[in-house]
């Protein structure tokens, strides 16, 4: 016989005091840390662990006994099962608080920076409906909630929607997510019942059968959309009755796509896309800092663009701000992406020199120059740490200016090393993890002080953060 698990403490009248990592609230029980999930700071509650190490544990709140201040009704009718907007109870203005804390506390704690620099973050305007790109999965294994199975609801014949967290092969169905403004949610909707009425099988991850994998579904302010279909089969006889009801039954959408994904995951950066209808692709725009001239950038199905439109022109602003280009300078963009920061930057520098490693992003870049009328930029696709040597420098031009926005990872050691041997006046570090932001921070602090700090919040209802840091060549 297994042994039997051993049964673990329900804490009584626990009150929250902090949040923490990965979306989590905080409290400390006879000094123990205890993580306990869609808990708002002030709370007073039960607390039933379902995890115990030495140094922590992590629990569920079983009984509420007093409220936050701070806790607000969540907008989602699926709070709480679904993995995402783990902060939809607490208030908006709380939430910047806790985000603006995130980033201090990493920065001071990790890279032993000095904060007094640090702004006020920038809020988001819209806190709902604010996403221009989700993308949701097809699965024959739905996620049923707790209240389902005690009411011995029947489960559904398929799930559209989001993973559930740490489980590879459930997903939980969406009826309305308050991410993507309508359609959104219609089409999501369309597509499902489509799906079930002609018995189009939704796929089945352990299995590998089915046909129906992924939706993906983009907007811009400009009021285009795209809409990809993911199938696992080559089947044009069951895929175009359902594409030709989009068509019908969505005139918004701009750009309908398909992918044929026959492999074991569910990546498709290295698949073809086929477009069915409309244009291949759809355009953002965006006002140019200080009154400049609008930029259009082209949006293919690949491409990346910033999530929150309106967010990104605060954030490119800022960056503007604190970079203080001068109209003789050389700009270099790091991890440049499809070059929205080096375009919005371009106008206000003698040259622009963008790198990634992404060539499709790099060839969407130099498309977007030329549809916006640059040609002071020069884009390479490449390995960073590879990419920026000596060499290229020299070929380039040695750099007034840096503004790197690396993924979540941060910076490899030797784009570090290269920064403090080229020894620019200014780097703008924009990141989205604030722990490794900190982390290269303190390595450039051998020649650099850190001047102006500036957080943005790109996700609300989310723990996630983007911070600006400016750094000031000293020594």
């Amino acid at each position: 016989m297994g042994r039997k698990k051993k049964e673990l403490p329900l804490l009584e009248r626990v009150e929250i005091t902090d949040t923490a990592a990965e979306g989590m609230a905080l409290a400390r029980v006879e000094g123990m840390v205890v993580f306990v999930p869609f808990a708002v700071p002030g709370d007073v509650a039960d607390i039933q662990l379902y995890k115990k190490k030495k140094n922590y544990a992590e629990g569920r709140v079983v009984r509420l006994y007093s409220a936050s201040p701070l806790r607000v009704e969540p907008q989602c009718p699926h709070f709480g099962t679904c993995g995402g907007c783990k902060w939809q109870t607490m208030s908006y203005a709380a939430q910047l608080e806790a985000k603006q804390k995130q980033v201090r506390d990493n920065l001071e704690r990790i890279g032993g920076i000095d904060c007094s620099g640090m702004r006020p973050i920038c809020g988001s305007e819209n806190i709902f409906y604010y996403r221009n790109k989700l993308e949701f999965t097809f699965s024959s294994r739905a996620w049923r909630t707790a209240e389902q199975l005690r009411d011995g609801d029947q489960p559904p014949t398929g799930a559209l929607g989001f993973h559930i967290p740490q489980i590879f092969d459930k997903v939980l169905p969406i009826e309305h997510c308050a991410l993507q403004p309508d359609p959104s949610n219609g089409i999501r909707l369309a597509v499902r019942d489509y799906a079930i009425a002609n018995d189009l099988e939704f796929y089945d991850i352990r299995n590998h059968t089915g046909f129906l994998r992924n939706l993906v579904i983009r907007n811009t302010s400009l009021g285009h959309w795209m809409v990809i279909v993911i199938v696992a089969q080559d089947d044009m006889e069951r895929l175009t009755p359902l594409l030709d009801m989009l068509r019908r039954e969505f005139p918004q959408i701009t750009s309908l796509q398909y992918i044929i994904n026959g492999k074991m995951n569910d990546s498709y950066a290295d698949l073809e896309v086929h477009t069915y209808h409309g244009a291949d692709h759809i355009e953002e725009r965006m006002e140019g800092y200080g009154g400049g001239s609008e930029l259009r950038f082209i949006i293919n199905p690949k491409s990346f663009y910033q999530t929150n439109s309106a967010q990104a022109q605060r954030l490119y602003s800022h960056v503007a701000e604190l970079a203080e280009l001068q109209p003789d300078d050389t700009l270099y963009d790091l991890y440049t992406g499809t070059g929205t920061i080096a375009l919005f930057l371009a106008s206000r520098c003698r040259r622009v020199v963008g790198i990634e490693y992404v060539e499709e992003a790099i060839a969407d870049a130099r498309l977007n120059a030329r549809r916006n009328g640059f040609d002071n930029t020069a884009f390479y696709a490449g390995d960073m740490a590879e990419v920026l040597t000596e060499e290229f420098i020299a070929a380039n031009g040695r750099p007034d200016v840096v503004v790197t926005d690396p993924p979540r990872a941060g910076m490899h050691e030797k784009v570090v090393n290269q920064l403090l041997a080229t020894a620019p006046r200014k780097i703008i570090y924009v990141s989205c993890n604030p722990a490794t932001q900190a982390r290269d921070l303190q390595l450039l602090a051998t020649r650099y002080d850190v001047r102006r700090i500036q957080p943005v919040d790109m996700f609300p209802h989310t723990h996630h953060v983007e911070n600006i840091a400016e750094l000031i060549l000293v020594r």
